[in-house]
């Protein structure tokens, strides 16, 4: 297990930028003479600038080298049934910087409340800091928003790997493109992180990238931080659990998603019981807050669903829900560039055996580089600056390959 660095002074701040960024003019339109279909360009506006010493404020232990600007990339991309669509997503550009650079692609956590995304918020959404302290060490960077945040007004299909993936991939193509129109060098080299929900769209988007897309991008390592990959066993069986949980807006919100992507039930009467079965359309229309939305929710997070329906779910290994959310378990594969995980132990929201069972199943299909770093740094907020610095030691170091 490697020993995490310890760097106590920027803790607090990081730890502080994390916590806001989890809900929470300038170059122009391409034109028409933009290409279409996916990962074209709609749009382009200038979000905000970040001067270095704004990222050296941060606090993290690396120096910062450029300014950043952030850009608010609109793409096309799919939705869930295939159909063409807009989403949007950030761009993190270091001003001066010289030669050609890897892209990477920073997967955000959760995010419910639509408008608080970096391609909207700026860096007033604390995880564009992140992005952009990667950029001002010699990446472009992209945040995508994912589909149902930013310029996209579905319903977002959260921990859906289909789309979380796709979004990812044509956020990478848009940022090509512009990079192209705008004389911005890069490299032939991607690598991918992000945490929480972002660690399962980063893992989601290695797999998808090595299943379709090989030939399109040179994708040099990844690393998924404190990911759900085990849906329809670990994190089933943490929302089945007659205990308070930190975070019970999880549950409903995977429900909801996951019948907008599957038409699993007629009725939210079917499912939850009253009041929730009224409010929750209410509630996850992306004007609320997480924080909000829990208030609003039993701590105990099964306590909003029907008793028939969560016992029929506990006990039927072919209920629709459980199916669906073992297609989207993200460990039955075998990834060919390297992977790093890396999960606190005493996770409380996304418990560490989610990766256990990722890096067990890669291993039992030969795949030769992956590994799991387990820290002991708390809970799942407390751990993301942690990882978050590990991550970029490490995938600084696979750049340099």
């Amino acid at each position: 297990m490697l020993m995490l660095r310890r760097f106590p002074h920027w803790l607090l701040a990081f730890l502080l930028l994390f916590v806001a960024a989890c809900d929470t003019g300038g170059p122009g339109d391409p034109g028409p003479d933009e290409d279409t279909g996916r990962g074209s360009l709609v749009a382009s506006v200038l979000v905000g600038t970040a001067t270095k010493d704004d990222l050296a404020q941060v606090g993290t232990p690396f120096t910062p080298q450029f300014d950043v600007d952030l850009i608010r990339l609109e793409y096309r991309t799919v939705d869930v049934a295939g159909n063409e669509t807009v989403a949007s997503g950030a761009l993190f550009v270091p001003k001066g910087a010289v030669g050609a650079l890897p892209l990477l692609s920073y997967q955000h956590g959760t995010i419910i409340e639509r408008n608080s995304v970096a391609s909207i918020a700026g860096y007033a959404n604390g995880e564009a800091n992140i992005a952009g302290i990667f950029a001002s060490t010699g990446y472009i960077a992209v945040m995508p928003d994912y589909l149902g945040l930013g310029v996209s007004d579905v319903l977002h299909p959260y921990v859906h790997a289909h789309s979380l993936a796709t979004a990812v991939v044509d956020m990478l193509r848009a940022a090509r493109k512009y990079a192209e129109a705008n004389n911005l060098s890069l490299n032939d080299k991607v690598l991918l992180t992000g945490y929480s929900e972002g660690g399962y769209a980063t893992m989601a988007a290695h797999q998808q990238i090595e299943a379709q897309h090989a030939s399109e991008f040179n994708l040099v390592a990844s690393a998924p931080l404190a990911g759900p990959h085990d849906l329809s066993g670990t994190m089933a069986d943490e929302m089945l659990k007659r205990e308070p949980f930190p975070s019970p807006f999880y549950l409903p919100f995977t429900i909801l998603a996951y019948d907008a992507v599957y038409d699993l039930y007629n009725s939210l009467d079917e499912v939850f019981v009253s009041p929730y079965s009224t409010t929750l359309p209410d509630l996850f229309d992306g004007t609320n807050s997480s924080a909000t939305i829990n208030a609003a929710l039993p701590s105990i997070p099964i306590e909003a669903v029907r008793t028939d329906y969560a016992d029929a779910f506990a006990t039927d290994a072919n209920h629709p829900l459980k199916q669906r959310l073992r297609e989207n378990d993200l460990y039955n594969w075998t990834p060919q560039a390297p992977v790093r995980m890396i999960h606190c132990t005493e996770d409380d929201q996304v418990p560490v055996e989610n990766s256990r069972i990722a890096l067990q199943s890669f291993q039992q299909r030969g795949a030769a580089d992956v590994s799991l770093v387990e820290l002991d740094r708390g809970g799942h907020v407390a751990c993301a600056p942690f990882a978050l610095v590990e991550a970029k030691f490490w995938l600084d170091i696979q750049r340099a390959r």
